[in-house]
């Protein structure tokens, strides 16, 4: 089972760091875990070089610091819950290296970041800085957008996030059983329902669907039985076609709360397969995305 003990959620400030500061807690809350939050100044030698007035240099990179970190003490006391106290960090420099800097220095479990969601060119939908992140990290990282149905009514319930159904999505590769943990132990924590789905993509049009279907099937089960064997809230799915196009298809129709997939690893001839799969799943889907690596 995948050990969660340490969080790191950065913060820009904007509504998408609200929703995402939100699971944030809620995990360390469930898990125990330590949770650091992270706001970073981009790199002012972009604008401003250094070496031309280094006094005014250091005097405004001060300031701007002790501004940021008093910002974020704020933020945080204004939008934890159940006295959670988390662990504020300010930096400065690339916005995207310093984060993976950090999340690799404290051995950090788990990246939980905001996203727009926002419909358009690949590599800017989600933004540059996450979609980095999501390709780089050791560490699995959960892109959150504002989910399409809200958790807790008004005034309610003591946990603003609530995982009631969890869709676990397999190619039965090495880093699928790895998500695979990810979302049983997600599943156990949250008492949520699981389902593990297969999409069967790019058939030749002279193939037995009927039959192909019937041995993914019991592929499936058999990968989820010994989790079933335990929780009658399991079940397993296979469908045809795009893939990403049936995991979000599936995930509009079960008012899925949680999409939990595998990458494929890191390096740049990996972008087609992250792309064309878990990325559009993060940039079109209907919830938030947990990309777990190998």
């Amino acid at each position: 089972m995948p050990q969660i003990e340490r969080i790191l959620c950065p913060i820009d400030f904007s509504e998408f760091s609200v929703t995402a500061y939100d699971y944030a807690q809620s995990l360390a809350w469930h898990y125990k875990a330590t949770l650091f939050v992270e706001h970073v100044i981009d790199s002012l030698t972009y604008y401003y070089p250094c070496y031309a007035f280094p006094e005014s240099y250091n005097d405004l990179r001060r300031k701007l610091r002790a501004d940021a970190g008093q910002q974020l003490e704020e933020f945080a006391k204004k939008h934890s819950w159940r006295g959670l106290q988390p662990q504020c960090e300010v930096g400065d420099g690339v916005t995207r290296d310093m984060i993976l800097d950090f999340a690799q220095a404290q051995a950090v479990n788990l990246i939980v970041m905001g996203t727009h969601g926002l419909r358009g060119f690949d590599r800017l939908a989600v933004g540059s800085v996450t979609e980095k992140i999501l390709r780089k990290a050791h560490c699995p990282v959960l892109a959150v957008r504002k989910p399409t149905h809200l958790f807790a009514p008004p005034g309610g319930e003591p946990d603003l996030v609530q995982l009631q159904r969890i869709l676990y999505c397999t190619d039965f590769s090495d880093n699928s059983q790895q998500a695979f943990d990810h979302a049983i132990s997600l599943a156990a924590e949250y008492g949520a329902e699981l389902t593990a789905l297969h999409v069967l993509e790019d058939l030749p049009s002279s193939a037995d669907i009927e039959s192909e279907t019937a041995k993914v099937l019991e592929r499936l089960e058999k990968r989820i039985s010994p989790w079933a064997s335990k929780n009658s809230m399991t079940k397993a799915a296979v469908r045809t076609g795009k893939a990403y196009q049936q995991i979000i298809e599936l995930a509009l129709e079960s008012r899925t709360d949680l999409v939990v997939m595998g990458v494929r690893g890191r390096s740049a001839l990996d972008l087609a397969v992250f792309g064309s799969t878990t990325y559009r799943v993060i940039q079109l889907g209907p919830c938030p995305v947990l990309a777990v690596h190998t």
